[in-house]
């Protein structure tokens, strides 16, 4: 919720210093900071769930982290699939989360 809120704030510090003129920059602007608040949203969720696994693999808790896992991988294709990470490091993510549990 404070990056949400960092990128509201940041939005109208950025509307005020650069003004667009035309009609089609204030409509370009408006989408570039919609698209990067999104792509904020998307990498953070996959990075806290994946520190999340991390942690409970860490405590041996490897109950709750089996029933994370599936959450793991759906932020990281989520994330891979809208292009906020490549597919390569999408995979390298999950193979890493997989060993993670297997080692327990």
């Amino acid at each position: 919720m404070e990056y949400f809120r960092l990128i509201s704030s940041f939005c109208i510090l950025i509307k005020l210093l650069n003004m667009p003129i035309t009609q089609s920059a204030k409509k370009a602007l408006r989408q570039s900071l919609r698209r990067k608040a999104r792509n904020l949203r998307r990498a953070d969720t996959y990075k806290i769930n994946i520190k999340q696994l991390k942690k409970l693999a860490a405590d041996n808790q490897t109950k709750e982290a089996q029933n994370l896992l599936p959450k793991v991988y759906k932020a990281i294709d989520k994330a891979a699939k809208t292009g906020v990470i490549k597919k390569n490091k999408a995979a390298r993510l999950k193979s890493a989360a997989a060993k993670l549990l297997a080692k327990k």
